[in-house]
């Protein structure tokens, strides 16, 4: 059992880092971006482009199979991700926003982006599946009766190192402070001064970048495929809805638990059902608590 409770918690991680930007989009920008899992999948392979230019398999620290290579890859990523992002919020969702767009319309602006951006990857990046590297990873028994890689147990300490630096970032900064003025009220906010243009830019990098750090390490664990981030983005919703719609912290702690869930279905022999198990045991949870795990009543 302890096994399967080790696969949720790393599952758990790339769900988590995904759904960050996810609740930032929904709480600051007010609508559900359907296009998130495009970018998971755009910083994933644009971080294999990097890999692959250094040279894929070279330069591995100690027991971890990726190496510096697969690192240096990532704010290169994140940069160049970012940029196509802000492109996109230029072109698109600021236009719908400066028009007073409903949220229905951003919405189908942002699923049409999606499609767009799947088709994108397969005709630049190919259908099959791509892989960092072909080593063969290591495990160790970590708890008798349950294995776990290195390269698992990075993910992991990088995923939680990057959600203290962003509770920091949210707690000590004016740009996080100001973050969270505009989430909690954008109307009073821009009477206080707040930028808010700056506010939603950062919005969309920060975002980007969790994102482009979950697909990178989903895609090393798992593999590259055009399809990563749409698979994705049900458990990244269904963590968002959990965990409480309203609470970035929330967030977190709901893509926990859906990482688990989702393991412990394998567990009793549900794999073929994983999806509808995660559903079903959250519709209980909601029927009970409506708001989700940290969200506040209306």
């Amino acid at each position: 059992m302890m096994q399967f409770v080790l696969n949720g918690l790393v599952l758990a991680s790339t769900i988590a880092l995904g759904a960050v930007g996810l609740s930032m989009t929904y709480n600051i920008l007010r609508f559900a971006n359907f296009a998130h899992g495009e970018v998971i999948a755009i910083g994933a392979y644009f971080s294999l482009a990097v890999v692959t230019l250094i040279g894929a398999g070279v330069g591995s620290i100690g027991p971890i199979a990726f190496g510096w290579p697969l690192l240096v890859s990532l704010p290169i990523s994140i940069f160049v991700t970012s940029m196509i992002i802000l492109l996109v919020d230029a072109l698109v969702f600021r236009q719908l926003r400066n028009k007073n767009a409903t949220r229905i319309t951003l919405i189908m602006a942002a699923f049409g982006l999606s499609l767009m951006g799947r088709s994108l990857i397969t005709l630049f990046a190919g259908g099959d599946p791509k892989y960092y590297e072909f080593s063969i990873r290591k495990v160790f028994e970590l708890f008798p009766g349950a294995k776990i890689g290195p390269d698992e147990l990075a993910v992991m300490g990088i995923a939680a190192s990057a959600f203290i630096g962003l509770y920091f970032y949210l707690s000590r900064t004016i740009m996080g402070k100001s973050m969270r003025a505009v989430a909690e009220n954008p109307v009073l906010a821009r009477i206080n001064g707040i930028d808010t243009r700056q506010v939603i830019r950062w919005t969309w990098i920060i975002g980007t970048a969790f994102a482009t750090v979950g697909g990178t390490f989903l895609g090393h664990i798992e593999q590259l495929r055009p399809e990563m981030g749409f698979d994705l983005l049900l458990l990244m919703f269904a963590a968002l809805i959990l965990g409480g719609a309203g609470n970035l912290y929330g967030t977190v702690l709901g893509a926990i638990l859906v990482g688990l869930i989702d393991s412990m279905s394998v567990a009793i022999g549900l794999s073929a059902y994983r999806a509808a198990v995660v559903f079903m045991v959250i519709m209980l949870i909601l029927l009970v608590r409506p708001q989700g795990l940290l969200g506040e009543k209306a």
